[in-house]
């Protein structure tokens, strides 16, 4: 939605950023990312496949909202990740 300084409504860009990013866990997360595109949203981050089991991206909308959107592809046990974690820095 627009700003409404008036009423004390600033998005993130009036703010200058926000801690906060919207996640959507949803069945086809290619076609939402699309269409979230499409809509006018900006890619922070491509969609791809990540070691806990989902493909997932970030987008911006146009008012400085980040959206997460993922769909899980895989399970991922929790040994998995805690040998994927170790191996993090």
């Amino acid at each position: 939605t627009d700003e409404w300084p008036e009423h004390g409504s600033l998005s993130p860009l009036g703010l200058g950023g926000s801690p906060v990013t919207i996640h959507l866990q949803v069945t086809d997360c290619d076609a939402w990312f699309q269409r979230a595109v499409e809509a006018g949203c900006q890619v922070v981050m491509p969609l791809e496949e990540m070691f806990w089991g989902d493909r997932y991206g970030i987008v911006s909308d146009p008012y400085g909202h980040k959206w997460s959107i993922a769909t899980n592809i895989r399970e991922v046990s929790p040994e998995e990740l805690e040998k994927v974690a170790a191996t993090m820095t």
